[in-house]
């Protein structure tokens, strides 16, 4: 019984043994191996043989494709104003020894070295480029990170900006001053519309004014004519003046006449002897 229980103990110390030394790898991920605390090999996808008690996995490393969620962070533009970014990393380890031995922990690393590049970038920008030119940023924003983490075998496939919007505080400036530029461009369209509508009655008054002045100039020159063709007619230099005191006399009294607020006209019984009286003649 002593001899049979040693053997079954020596069997299982052996079988364990054996089984230690044995690792499949599965794919997509390789392995991280340390002889006595130091690197000794990487293991490929597939069965692998260490030596047992001495080999130590130490790193289990996934060389898929990663993604990595940076948070929401405020961010300063160079106009002070106060805006809200969120981006997401995609990554892809390609060498495992350096990215277990370069960086204690590369995915916090990468997602603190996005935040502060984002900064950076955009602390470098206007609120109105930070919001329109996001492409610039993403490629920026890509460039200063691949060069960063190029020693920690990493390779950033995309870096994109998910969310990029103005602060809470900042939306309701920006209404404001939208509610304020449009009133303003309203009054001012209300004042060029006043001052079109001044200018042109001040247009029509002035324009009625020309033809007034042109109407009396030539009813002056009319009159004038009158005069000369009647003298030349009569050739009697007061009964032509006579004639036409008359006739403005009588067109007066007509319009008198016209007015809703008279009641009565009075008519002089002879009215040349009157028109030679207004001129001074008896």
């Amino acid at each position: 019984m002593p001899g049979t229980i040693i053997f079954v103990v020596f069997f299982l110390v052996v079988a364990a043994t054996l089984f230690a030394g044995v690792k499949t790898v599965p794919q997509g991920q390789e392995w991280v191996v340390e002889r006595l605390g130091k690197y000794n090999t990487t293991l490929k996808p597939g069965l692998n043989f260490i030596i047992p008690y001495i080999d130590v996995v130490a790193y289990r490393v996934s060389t898929k494709g990663d993604v990595l969620s940076v948070g929401a962070q405020e961010v300063i533009t160079r106009d002070n104003a106060v805006i809200i970014t969120n981006a997401i990393a995609f990554i892809k380890v390609t060498d495992p020894i350096r990215a277990v031995y370069e960086i204690q922990n590369y995915e916090y690393a990468i997602q603190n070295l996005v935040m502060t590049s984002l900064r950076a970038i955009i602390g470098q920008m206007d609120l109105n480029s930070a919001l329109s030119e996001r492409e610039h940023i993403k490629a920026r924003l890509q460039d200063n990170i691949s060069k960063e983490v190029a020693n920690w075998g990493i390779y950033v496939q995309s870096v994109e900006i998910q969310d990029i919007k103005p602060s809470e505080s900042m939306q309701k400036a920006m209404e404001q001053q939208a509610s304020a530029d449009r009133f303003k461009q309203a009054t001012i369209l209300e004042a060029e519309g006043k001052r079109e509508a001044t200018i042109r009655e001040a247009e029509g008054r002035l324009e009625a004014a020309k033809r007034e002045a042109e109407a009396q100039i030539r009813l002056a020159e009319a009159s004038a004519r009158a005069i000369k063709d009647i003298s030349e007619a009569i050739k009697d230099n007061d009964l032509p003046a006579v004639f036409l005191l008359g006739d403005r006399y009588i067109n007066t009294l007509q319009k008198i006449a016209s007015s809703p607020n008279s009641k009565l006209v009075i008519l002089p019984s002879d009215l040349p002897a009157a028109i030679r009286g207004l001129m001074g003649k008896g």
